[in-house]
């Protein structure tokens, strides 16, 4: 009986990691993309813009999808050679189309009238969760002084697989600081915005961050799989939050930091191994009635606590991968701590509507169905498993 069950469950388990291999080239690149601007007013008349945006988009954008363009060609090219330098090049040889595809979408001005904008400096590579991002820096000559407002458009373009693009915005102008956050339902703010605009924002941010981010949903799934009782999935994401709040607030500030060549392999790790340890704790049962009695007087043992010892260590890494998404690089100040805390609150309302969706739902199954329990659990943390290790893999060898 038990062996029969075993292998339906594993036939179970290979229709999930099938369908979740299938689904990853589309989740994992190309739903949304960010944009990060930090404006600050370097004298009288200016404001400085430093643009981060994603390289390929920006070179197919820029070359409006067309695959005979020079820039397409080239920049493509240096993209698929992952050599910075070249990538680097690739944009120099190409900046006039790059600054007028940047400028005819990205603007300030003041006081209603548009300011001026003009290359400073030249182009520059960096990596963001993974992917090589270009650096612009534009000076925006402006002819009046008093409130600016900043508006974006910068994809989706004719590149068509961009649902929808968030600019992160910080700013030091009009002697004020802050953030914001724009898309296409609200591509422009002003440095007169209220407090509570902002936060909303941010809130949203945090939300949107979380439901599209897949590494992070398939993390939170291992811990829902793993957990048979409330007690668990409840020590569980608490202990997740409180490890990824730290850090998240902590390298948002710039107090620390730690490169995405080695936070976004242990995130992939990460998922594995929670996803692992489940099916482990199957493993070592060999009847379904010895697994459903042990079940009844849960509490927590040693290998309980490693196991929320191991999902804090991991958290304190997702942590980082937050703060990298949202990349706000600006002094401590009150307004900037309580957007940072608006975020994460947005990502734990969304981590908690998650758990109260499914967890009860598989608590159901557990009970009236428990071998089926067991299948859909199983199944479930198969496939993640295996997709943190792929993804582990990829990102390792910078795939």
């Amino acid at each position: 009986m038990f062996h029969a069950a075993r292998r339906r469950l594993c036939a179970v388990a290979a229709v999930a990691v099938a369908v979740l291999l299938s689904a990853a080239p589309a989740l994992a690149h190309g739903f949304t993309s960010t944009v990060y601007a930090d404006l600050t007013s370097p004298g009288a008349g200016h404001v400085r813009s430093a643009l981060g945006l994603e390289y390929d988009l920006l070179v197919v954008s820029a070359a409006d999808a067309r695959k005979d363009d020079p820039l397409f060609q080239d920049g493509t090219a240096a993209f698929e050679s992952g050599d910075p330098a070249r990538q680097a090049a690739a944009l120099e040889a190409h900046a006039a189309s790059i600054l007028a595809y940047v400028t005819g979408r990205f603007s300030v001005t003041a006081e209603g009238r548009a300011c001026t904008p003009a290359q400073d400096g030249g182009f520059e590579i960096e990596q963001r969760e993974g992917v090589p991002y270009a650096l612009l820096v534009l000076d925006h000559a402006c002819p009046e002084s008093g409130a600016h407002e900043v508006r974006s458009a910068l994809f989706p373009d004719s590149e068509e697989y961009v649902r929808d693009t968030k600019t992160v915005v910080t700013y030091d102008l009009d002697l004020t600081s802050g953030s914001a956050a724009l898309d296409a339902r609200r591509p422009s703010f002003s440095t007169e915005q209220s407090w509570a605009e902002r936060f909303r924002e941010f809130f949203v941010l945090g939300a949107e961050h979380l439901l599209t981010g897949l590494d992070h949903l398939l993390f939170l799934l291992a811990l829902i799989a793993g957990s048979r009782r409330l007690r668990e999935i409840v020590l569980a994401a608490t202990t997740f939050t409180l490890a990824h709040s730290v850090t998240f607030v902590l390298a948002a500030l710039g107090l620390v930091e730690a490169p995405a060549s080695v936070v976004e392999p242990v995130i992939a790790l990460s998922i594995a191994v929670v996803a692992g340890w489940h099916l482990w704790r199957l493993w070592r049962r060999r009847s379904h009635a010895t697994d459903l009695d042990r079940a009844g007087r849960l509490s927590l043992d040693r290998a309980g606590w490693t196991r929320l010892a191991v999902v804090f260590c991991f958290g304190l890494v997702h942590g980082l991968g937050f703060a990298a998404a949202l990349g706000i690089d600006q002094p401590l100040s009150w307004t900037l701590l309580w957007s940072l805390v608006v975020f994460n609150v947005g990502i734990e309302a969304v981590q908690l509507a998650i758990i109260v969706a499914v967890f009860p739902l598989l608590a159901v199954l557990r009970h009236r169905r428990p071998v089926a329990g067991l299948w859909a659990t199983g199944a479930v943390a198969a496939g993640v498993s295996v997709m943190g290790l792929v993804w582990f893999v990829q990102r390792v060898l910078g795939a």
